[in-house]
């Protein structure tokens, strides 16, 4: 397998659409992508294994979310939901001697609460040829159903998800491939996958497969009538489910169809003024309403136009009329006042020295004959005494009612628009004849609509009880089978087969054996050979066995003497796992692609040097290597640039939280020969 291409559209930190050539060259199997911590390398390589796996993807960052969950949250933060994400993965494989291109488009979007996902895989079968003539191709590839329905069982044929993580790993937990343990797990999957050994076992399960289809003897009849019995319920359940799904897709594109006509009578209803026509009675009870509002304001108008307000049009004459009151008024005070003032002044002047009583006399008579003047009015209409206090009354009297009499002005200006809207509106509702028959056949849908939606649910309950009884006939059936297995066949045709089937298994168990053994004795050499070559103690591990049982590893000094791997440092014991990944490439022939996350991370100058001199060059005929500025830095990169097919860089912004694809490495110097 040779990855070609991986496409990221919103997902996670990639806004937009993201581009990756991952197509390695003659001997330049590296592909280098940099990014500092937090910029998208680990999203990456989810990307490579979400759409190769789907739910059963080994992500880094789903932990133990639901994966719906983990696909919401993948898409990018800045993106609209409902356009979602889509990952669209592009490699070849070589099988039979010819080269197939594969595209595989895994993409989802939001729909209200519900997520939907989407897988379609298009294959290229004459892609080889020109591929392998050198010539830059845009494969027009080809929609494969069949392959897309089933792409989780086709996948583990092309790249089991066991393998995957053998190809795709983390640098910073690959330390943990030197536990015993966990090397035992990895070898055993490795060997059983990669290297062949399982199709010895799954043939011999054929074989066992073959023993229990045989006929029983006549006194073990009644265990093979059941059996078939419970096949034949088995295969009555099977075709119901198969009509069920078909009824269940039948409902579904009717409850589309009939949603889609609803949609179209609603747009005709509406285009129609269906919408005015059935808040025609509300429309006709708001115009009354206003009606009677407006009618209460006038008469409130009238009301107060038979009070003082008339008064408002004399307003000049009602303040002259005040102020001749207060004249009046003055008028009178002042006569009243001359006479007491005249008394007061004789009695003063009596009081006065001879030699002052002329001038205060004078000035007395001239202060009595000032006031006597005020009391000499143009006009005297002899008004009331109290006149100016009924007048003022009154004036605040005409204040309100004018204030109240302007606040219900505005009301009845605005109830009057108010109503002339409404006539607008009532003028624009369409005539009964020509929406009764849109409204009439709307109602009729909506109706369809509702009986589709019950077809569809009842077709979905029917489906999933009758995947509840596939599983419990199958449960039966298997112990059924169970059963079978152990029963004494007597027929001679059926003890002839069982006789050399379980002679074929005997053989193929012991092929497998053999076979175990030589792959066993192959990964050993590899494993010691890798581990050598990468290593800066040449004399640390002279030997490595491998259990063919337990498929535990074990390392032995000069003297024979097994070595603890925790006597290991944390590099040596990251340099040992490298070995092991790498010795199991070496055995399955580099059929498939290295991809490393932080490949360097707890490796001393030295190692670094070892591996980027003698592993990454030779890992696989392809390797992606995702790493930061300071794991291959300038002078690293100075090292292996001869190897390197393509260099990239993921740029992430701080502001926007996204992450672009930029071309080159860090330093540019370092790459700008590179291709």
């Amino acid at each position: 397998m040779l990855l070609r291409k991986i496409t990221l559209e919103e997902f996670g930190a990639y806004r937009g659409k993201q581009s990756l050539n991952l197509t390695p060259k003659k001997n330049k199997p590296i592909i280098l992508i940099g990014g500092l911590n937090g910029c998208g390398k680990t999203t990456l390589l989810d990307a490579i294994q979400l759409a190769l796996y789907g739910n059963r993807a080994r992500c880094s960052g789903r932990g133990t979310k639901a994966y719906e969950t983990y696909l919401r949250e993948s898409i990018n933060r800045k993106a609209d939901p409902a356009r979602g994400s889509a990952i669209t993965l592009e490699f070849t494989i070589l099988t039979g001697g010819h080269e197939h291109y594969y595209r595989v488009v895994r993409s989802w979007h939001t729909s209200g609460k519900t997520l939907k996902e989407f897988l379609n895989v298009y294959v290229d079968e004459a892609y080889g040829e020109r591929a392998r003539a050198g010539r830059t191709v845009q494969p027009e590839g080809k929609f494969n159903r069949l392959l897309s329905e089933g792409w989780a069982d086709h996948v583990e044929s092309l790249l089991p998800l066991e393998i995957a993580s053998l190809a795709f790993f983390d640098g910073e937990k690959i330390e943990s491939l030197a536990d015993p343990e966990r090397a035992a797990s990895v070898i055993e999957s490795a060997v059983h996958s990669l290297l062949g050994v399982s199709t010895v076992q799954q043939l011999r399960n054929d074989l066992l497969a073959l023993q229990r289809r045989q006929k029983l003897s006549d006194e073990e009849q009644h265990l093979l009538d059941n059996i078939r019995a419970q096949e034949a319920e088995r295969d009555v359940v099977l075709s119901a489910y198969d009509v069920a799904y078909q009824n269940l897709g039948q409902s579904r594109t009717e409850l589309a169809k009939a949603q889609r006509k609803l949609d179209s009578l609603e747009r005709a209803f509406e285009k129609e003024g269906g919408h005015l026509f059935t808040r025609r009675l509300e429309l006709e009870n708001d115009k009354k309403q206003i009606i009677a509002q407006r009618a209460q304001v006038r008469a409130e108008l009238t009301q107060l136009a038979a009070g003082p307000l008339p008064f408002l049009f004399v307003a000049p004459l009602l303040k002259e009329l005040r102020e001749q009151a207060a004249r009046e008024q003055g008028a009178q005070q002042t006569a009243q006042v001359l006479e007491v003032l005249k008394q007061r002044d004789a009695w003063l002047v009596d009081l006065l020295p001879e030699t002052a009583r002329i001038d205060v006399l004078k000035q007395l008579e001239a202060d009595r004959a000032g006031r006597a003047a005020k009391t000499e009015l143009n006009v005297n209409l002899h008004l009331p005494h109290d006149a100016p206090a009924q007048l003022t009354v009154l004036n605040e009297l005409l204040e309100r009612d004018a204030t109240h009499c302007a606040q219900l002005l505005e009301t009845a200006d605005e109830l009057t628009e108010q109503l002339d809207q409404l006539d607008r509106q009532l003028a624009g509702v369409p005539a009964q004849h020509k929406v009764e028959a849109l409204q009439h056949a709307r109602e009729e849908q909506i109706l369809d609509v509702a009986r589709a939606q019950a077809a569809c649910d009842r077709a979905a309950a029917s489906l999933e009880e009758l995947k509840r009884r596939r599983e419990y006939v199958t449960t039966l059936l298997e112990r059924a089978h169970n059963e079978f297995v152990r029963t004494k066949v007597k027929a001679e045709e059926v003890e002839r087969i069982i006789k050399y089937s379980e002679k074929a298994r005997d053989t193929l168990e012991r092929f497998g054996t053999a076979l175990l053994a030589r792959h066993i004795s192959r990964l050993e050499v590899a494993v010691l050979q890798s581990f050598k070559v990468l290593m800066r103690k040449q004399g640390l591990v002279h030997d490595l066995r491998i259990d063919t049982d337990k498929f535990t590893l074990t390392l032995a000094d000069a003297d024979g003497e097994p070595i603890d791997p925790a006597r290991l440092s944390a590099g040596e014991r990251q340099l040992l796992a490298v070995s092991l990944l790498w010795g199991l490439m070496r055995v399955a022939g580099n059929r498939l692609p290295s991809v490393i996350d932080t490949p360097l991370g707890r490796l001393d100058s030295r190692h670094r040097e070892h591996l980027v001199d003698r592993y990454f060059p030779h890992a696989s005929d392809q390797v992606l290597l995702l790493s930061t500025d300071e794991e291959i830095d300038e002078y690293l990169l100075g090292r292996m640039k001869k190897s390197v097919a393509h260099a990239y860089t993921l740029v992430h912004d701080d502001t926007e939280f996204t992450t672009s694809v930029v071309e080159g490495y860090w330093w540019n110097e370092g790459v700008q020969h590179v291709g």
